[in-house]
């Protein structure tokens, strides 16, 4: 059984961190400050504006040392990513697993972070959280979808995520399983390290920006050929309006379909998780859940993510 962070109070300590790429300062403030009207105290880590080299927040071992100080800080309660973009995946061979074990903390953000999730799950038995960032989303006017937000972090035991979250029915059926995934292109290129993502028993999400009908198709024919959906009981997909225009949107899910022909579990599409230009849904990951689409599409979530 995974390990469940607390849940965040009103007053909770958030650090702020960016283990991938440099972010504005001007939209790290902005979200900042949303977090405080929210009830937050947003902590700003040494290395949260950048410095590069290249377009990363710091070197691999600067950016490191702001999650290691965070999860060591007692006094912290959760961790927020700034923005994503592209350079966590360095930091995986430099992480002190046992620090990060002993001081089990709500871990949030998408995108590129797709590898910190995988790694705090399969490495540091930790469940985490594929939700808003500080300058992504919460600097955006209408970034956050707040009822999935509270439902995650205020500790819901019971909730569902439907058409209303763009949930559409791709391939009917009902599974169960433990909610893993996140970011497709990470997860593919993953694929042959010791940092690969672990899939077996789950209702995988999977989502990305920019990619495109044959990519996908692509990635996921990767992800067959290395049995990673092997044993995943359903699939669910985010919104994809990241990735096509609205034109090629039926292309991209024949392409999908034809990639999963296949796979026996349900399949369900439009999830507005991720990379998104509305509001972001919050999503746990690592706990029970099923995907009903047997009729109209659910996703129902069986357990608290947070003690």
């Amino acid at each position: 059984m995974s390990t469940k962070p607390k849940a965040l109070r009103k007053g909770a300590r958030l650090a702020v961190v960016s283990p991938a790429s440099t972010p504005q300062r001007a939209l790290v403030e902005k979200g900042a400050a949303v977090l405080r009207e929210l009830g937050y105290e947003p902590v700003l880590y040494p290395h949260v504006f950048g410095g590069g080299p290249l377009y990363y927040a710091g070197t691999a071992e600067e950016r490191v040392s702001d999650l290691h100080a965070a999860f060591a800080d007692k006094s912290i309660e959760g961790i927020i990513a700034a923005r994503g973009g592209w350079g966590t995946a360095e930091l995986l061979p430099l992480l002190d697993t046992e620090l990060i074990r002993a001081n089990p903390k709500v871990f949030i953000g998408y995108s590129d972070h797709t590898s910190l999730h995988t790694y705090f799950q399969t490495y540091c038995n930790l469940n985490t959280f594929y939700a808003p960032m500080v300058a992504a989303d919460f600097a955006r006017d209408n970034g956050v979808d707040w009822p999935s937000w509270c439902s995650v972090f205020e500790g819901a035991s019971q909730w569902s995520l439907s058409t209303t979250d763009g949930l559409r029915v791709l391939r009917p059926g009902k599974a169960t399983g433990v909610l893993r995934g996140g970011c497709i292109s990470i997860l593919g290129q993953s694929l042959g390290t010791p940092w690969a993502a672990e899939t077996g028993n789950s209702i995988l999400f999977l989502e990305d920006i920019g990619t495109k009908p044959y990519q996908w198709d692509r990635i996921l024919l990767h992800l067959r050929w290395a049995g990673r959906l092997d044993t995943v009981r359903g699939i669910v997909f985010g919104d994809m309006k990241q990735c096509v225009i609205p034109e090629d949107m039926q292309l991209l899910e024949d392409a999908i379909q034809h990639s999963l022909r296949d796979f026996a579990g349900p399949v369900a599409i439009g999830l507005r998780s991720g990379h998104v230009s509305e509001p972001n849904i919050s999503l746990p990951l690592g706990v029970s859940c099923m995907l009903d689409c047997s009729g109209e599409p659910q996703l129902n979530f069986l357990e608290s993510a947070v003690v």
